[in-house]
């Protein structure tokens, strides 16, 4: 018999709360949004940026909740503490206490929730597994998810990003991972941070969560490994491991080939040689991969069941996810990448879009800004123009205020339309697509393309 998540005495104990009239004594999911309940759950009114989860309380019990985590008001059914995201974080911990499973951190300027994915795939071959869902990877969807996890679970993989230093260590602090991924060091968040090796530092925080004899899981591909790993060994880091294509780390991908939708290469890993094929293409996708087979090893999973695993891994959504759109015989290919960019992705993406053909028309990019970039973001933006030519793009869609700076460097008869936000840009990008086209859509979240996303699925969705 599965046990529940909690039961109502132990969310008590954990959380120090007072509860009113709380009937049901079992909790099974837990929540922060009043619309997306599980079973037996338990709402969580956190107060955010834009709402206030007191608002919603009574909505939340209407809709099915069974007990509130409150810090104010009065009613029945509400279980009320302090605060009501320490409360959270109380629960968290209690999930990691009582936890026997392997748990891994990961981070990084980029990839961390494909790797994330990538890991997911491959523990769930192996056993019972609790993953982040989308990227929930703050201060509140940490502890969110690592609350949620079973205490049957064999694995756990938990997401950790930030916006500025001193955001990272709380939270591995919470997790206490085995295991802590830092997928890459790229620019982002460089407004606030203002270098890349300040980003190096914010990102190695993770370190400060690790169990006593953890390993650090480190691509190597950019230049601040030299500095991640003088600060894995100032944290007394148990163990490190390397990994990425270059020469004379622990596990290292070569002979890497590209297709259509699919990857190959060859990981070799001391004197053995394991063959990787994804389903999808892309250098940083083998390199996301391969930091979860060495994730794998560290866990005593096999090498064959990783690779097994490992060629059913494909593309999320908003991160490189294709779809077909409308006719068979001369459908709309589109790219979605829409959830995030920074140089390196942004690199990455029109490297992958420069393999594809379109299926019968034109390829076409639409571009969105690279955000929190800083005083650097005009001349990176502007740096892109080499990237965009060797894509392929016939034409180019730019949105954002930034992206004025790549708008100028590309030659005219290659820009079809510069705008400075969705809302003014969206007709005519539509207006310029059609069936046979090849469509990549890729940007920083805050710009909101994905409407364009949605928008171009509605539309040419018919058959």
């Amino acid at each position: 018999m599965t046990p529940p998540l909690f039961t109502l005495d132990a969310v008590l104990a954990a959380t120090g709360g007072e509860a009113t009239m709380v009937s049901a004594r079992e909790i099974n999911s837990i929540s922060i949004d009043s619309r997306e309940l599980g079973a037996d759950a338990l709402f969580v009114a956190i107060k955010g940026d834009r709402f206030d989860g007191h608002d919603f309380v009574d909505k939340a019990l209407e809709n099915g909740a069974v007990a509130a985590l409150v810090s104010r008001g009065e009613g029945d059914g509400r279980i009320v503490v302090p605060d009501a995201l320490g409360g959270l974080r109380d629960l968290a911990i209690a999930a990691r206490e009582r936890s026997r499973a392997f748990v891994v951190g990961v981070t990084g300027s980029v990839g961390k929730t494909t790797t994330k994915e990538a890991l997911r795939l491959v523990f769930e071959a192996a056993g019972k597994t609790h993953a982040s869902i989308k990227s929930f990877n703050n201060h509140w969807g940490v502890p969110l998810m690592l609350a949620r996890m079973p205490e049957t679970a064999q694995f756990g993989v938990f997401e950790m990003g930030m916006n500025a230093p001193d955001e990272i260590r709380p939270l591995s602090q919470l997790v206490r991972p085995h295991v802590a991924v830092i997928t890459n060091i790229a620019p982002a968040h460089l407004e606030r941070l203002g270098s890349l090796d300040n980003i190096a530092r914010a990102k190695a925080e993770i370190f400060e969560g690790l169990e006593p004899g953890g390993t650090a899981v480190l691509n190597a591909d950019h230049p601040q490994i030299n500095l991640l790993l003088e600060l894995a060994a100032a944290a007394d880091v148990g163990r490190i491991v390397t990994y990425g294509f270059a020469r004379g780390v622990d596990w290292q991908i070569t002979a890497p080939e590209m297709a259509a939708d699919r990857s190959f290469a060859t990981i070799v890993h001391g004197d053995e040689s394991h063959a990787l094929r994804l389903g999808v293409t892309g250098r940083h996708m083998l390199s996301n991969a391969t930091a979860a087979l060495a994730v794998a090893y560290l866990a005593g999973i096999e090498a064959n069941t990783a690779l097994r695993a490992l060629a059913g891994f494909g593309a999320q959504p908003g991160r490189g996810q294709r779809v077909m759109l409308g006719p068979e015989d001369k459908p709309l290919l589109l790219i979605d990448e829409s959830y995030n960019a920074n140089t390196a992705s942004m690199g990455a993406a029109l490297e992958v879009f420069s393999t594809l053909e379109a299926p019968g028309g034109r390829k076409i990019a639409v571009l969105g800004d690279m955000l929190e970039l800083g005083e650097a973001g005009a001349a990176m933006h502007a740096g892109l123009v080499d990237a965009v030519h060797n894509s392929g793009a016939e034409r180019v869609h730019l949105v954002g205020k930034s992206m004025a700076a790549l708008a100028a460097a590309l030659p005219r008869a290659l820009l079809a339309s510069h705008h400075g936000s969705v809302e003014e840009g969206l007709d005519v990008i539509m207006a310029d697509l059609a069936y046979g086209d090849a469509v990549m859509v890729k940007g920083s979240n805050g710009v909101g393309l994905s409407r364009v996303v949605t928008e171009i699925k509605s539309r040419f969705a018919r058959s």
